[in-house]
């Protein structure tokens, strides 16, 4: 036999993994080093990711971008063996991976070239901070580049000063000031070039007179514009310009140059001017290279002390958070940890609803979008949209709700979010997607929609009673003033006023109606009467069609309910988010349980004056009890009218309750 399984079994090449039940279903189980060194060999069928993004998550962002290597904003399973091949290899136990520690020793570093490499970026660190060789900490890291960021500050506050700040602080009001100018100087230089040319241009190239006469008629102010077109000054053979007689339009840009530039000079002459503009043309080319990132005020030790940098934050981020990523990723252990501190990376949050705290919240973009996919898997969901003063941000989150009633949960209803840094959140209900969410719920489901169709139709035929009569009363009014205006022009007063017919009592009809309801009393106390007589036969026969009533209409919400709640699946939530998720993420009806928890609070006797007298549990018994047997009684009664043989009682009472849960569920 052994043999006959080995042939048609044959056994499995490459390495051995282990494997778990999580959420009922069959995981790959990574729990050691040496399952992360080889997760390139693992079967893509059994990642439960092949894909997620990199934002939107409760996990360190900057990890995430590291190990995206190509940067397009998802980390795939290429990425993740990638860096798992890479973290394994510079560590001389990759068990250490599974403690997710932010210090390293730095003699757990391999003997391997790249690993070498990283001790030494990481061990010049340290000594620039003055602090001990052997352990090395993310604390560590992050201020080695607060430093470096300081040291560069410096370097360019010192070289801008220096070398590329040709006016010191100034430098933004001069280079505003000739920009301002720029134009109008090279104009007003062209035209004295043109007077050296030719001296008989002079009155041409001048300000006219006749411009200047056309709007000194009116309000000269008010002509700013006009006066701005005229020329800088009025030019001359030497070309120079003088500062203190220049086209008042262009006075303030010129006073800013003598300020910070000229001094007390009271000439400027092109070749000055061509300084100047130099000057300023040379500082903002140098500051838009350094906005594109072209030029760089590094010297070889600056770019060496990044280049350690990179290397060590590459280091710590993976060696930190690779296996938090790996139990989110290949088999979802965090969400399934029984553990309140543990969270998985998408649960961003805690709703608090109506007395219950819902544990698996999730951030969404686009509600109606993220709706459309989430629904098939088979949850109640809550989308809200959150605000939050003290951030003044808001953002949309779905929050999953796996137990209590649903009585109370509408749109527009207000709840309070904390997110998983504990800041409060203002929360609204915008959206709700409606599935079973226990068999509690389920069970009583029939009798609910029942009741509220009953009060809906209720209601809506006192409203139409209530117009109708409304409406009569007020046409009986109309015709009654007419009638009275009609007699009393046709001098018929008293005939308007004489009291009309009333309609006789008809006895006939009541005493039919009396009797119809008396026979109809008389029926339901037979068919009681039938009932307690067949109770009496057998004692058990009144409980088990008690029984059999209830599951008849129960029996198809509860078993609908215990179908889907089997069956809820996380997978849609997360794809309509961006994932690629590979395997069934269940919610069982166990494992939902923990997933929402409800208020509880101790038995206690308390005196309370306004509250309402609480029915004993025997008097609701016997409530339900006299229901089902009125409802039996009825269609017992409906079969005798009908003529209905007896023997078909029984089965005319399940066929009519049936089609009754048939259409209530519709």
């Amino acid at each position: 036999m052994a043999k006959k399984i080995k042939e048609i079994l044959p056994l499995r090449k490459g390495y051995d993994w282990q494997y778990c039940s999580l959420g009922g279903v069959t995981r790959v189980k990574i729990s050691s080093g040496e399952d992360i060194a080889h997760l390139g060999e693992l079967d893509r069928k059994l990642w439960s990711v092949l894909s997620c993004p990199v934002s939107g998550l409760e996990f360190d962002g900057r990890t995430l971008e590291i190990m995206d290597s190509n940067h397009d904003g998802k980390l795939r399973i290429d990425e993740v063996v990638d860096a798992a091949q890479w973290i394994t290899s510079v560590l001389r136990n990759p068990d250490d991976l599974l403690l997710s520690s932010d210090s390293l020793q730095l003699a757990g570093l391999s003997d391997t070239e790249t690993a070498q490499h990283l001790k030494a970026a990481c061990e010049r660190i340290l000594n620039e901070l003055q602090r001990p060789l052997d352990v090395i900490t993310m604390r560590d890291v992050q201020d080695y580049k607060a430093l470096i960021d300081e040291r560069y500050a410096q370097e360019v506050a010192a070289e801008a000063t220096e070398d590329v700040r040709p006016y010191g602080d100034d430098t933004a009001a001069v280079t505003a000031a000739v920009n301002a100018l720029r134009d109008k100087v090279a104009d007003y230089f062209m035209r004295c070039s043109l007077i050296r040319f030719d001296a008989d241009c002079l009155p041409a190239l001048d300000v006219s007179v006749d411009r200047i006469a056309a709007i000194a008629s009116g309000d000269v102010a008010k002509a700013a514009g006009d006066i701005a077109s005229y020329p800088l000054a009025r030019p001359n053979a030497e070309g120079t310009l003088a500062l203190d007689n220049v086209n008042p339009a262009w006075a303030g840009p010129v006073q800013t140059l003598r300020q910070y530039v000229l001094g007390e000079a009271v000439m400027l002459d092109e070749a000055r001017w061509g300084e100047i503009v130099g000057k300023v043309d040379a500082y903002a080319d140098y500051m838009s290279k350094q906005a594109d990132g072209i030029v760089t005020l590094r010297s070889q030790s600056q770019t060496e002390a990044m280049e350690c940098y990179v290397a060590a934050e590459r280091l710590m981020h993976i060696y930190r958070d690779f296996y938090t990523l790996l139990k989110n990723y290949v088999f979802f252990k965090d969400f399934y940890q029984n553990d309140p501190d543990v969270k998985a990376v998408f649960q961003s949050g805690r709703l608090f609803i109506d007395q219950r705290c819902c544990e698996l919240c999730v951030r969404v973009e686009a509600i109606d979008a993220h709706a459309a996919m989430a629904s098939a898997s088979g949850m109640y969901l809550l989308y809200c949209t959150c605000t939050s003063r003290e951030k003044n941000e808001s953002m949309n989150i779905v929050a999953v709700l796996t137990d209590g009633d649903v009585d109370n949960m509408e749109v527009g209803k207000n709840a309070i979010y904390y997110d998983r840094n504990g800041h409060c959140w203002d929360a609204v209900v915008t959206k709700i997607v409606d599935n079973p969410i226990s068999i509690r719920q389920a069970f009583w489901s029939p009798y609910r929609k029942f009741w509220k169709w009953c009060t809906d139709k209720i209601n809506k035929s006192a409203a139409e009673k209530e117009d109708k009569a409304f409406n009569d009363l007020t046409a009986k009014a109309d015709t009654a003033v007419a009638d009275v205006s009609t007699a009393t022009a046709e001098g018929g007063v008293a005939e308007a006023n004489a009291p009309k017919a009333s309609t006789p009592f008809d006895i006939a009809k009541f005493a039919g109606i009396f009797a119809a309801i008396g026979m109809a009393i008389g029926f339901i106390g037979s068919a009681l009467a039938g009932l307690a007589a067949t109770a009496t036969a057998k004692w058990y026969n009144l409980p088990l069609i008690i029984l059999a009533i209830i599951v008849v209409v129960s029996g198809p919400s509860m078993f609908i309910a215990w179908t889907k709640l089997r069956k809820r699946n996380l997978g849609p939530i997360l794809n309509a988010n961006g994932w690629a998720v590979n395997a069934v993420i269940l919610v069982n009806i166990r494992f939902g349980a923990t997933l929402t928890s409800l208020a509880k609070y101790p038995t206690l006797v308390l005196d309370d004056p306004f509250a309402e007298k609480k029915t004993a549990a025997w008097k609701k018994w016997l409530v339900g009890i006299l229901i089902v047997l009125a409802i039996a009684a009825i269609v017992i009664l409906v079969c005798r009218l009908t003529h209905s043989p007896e023997a078909e009682v029984t089965s005319v009472v399940a066929d009519t309750v049936k089609a009754a849960c048939e259409s209530i569920a519709q």
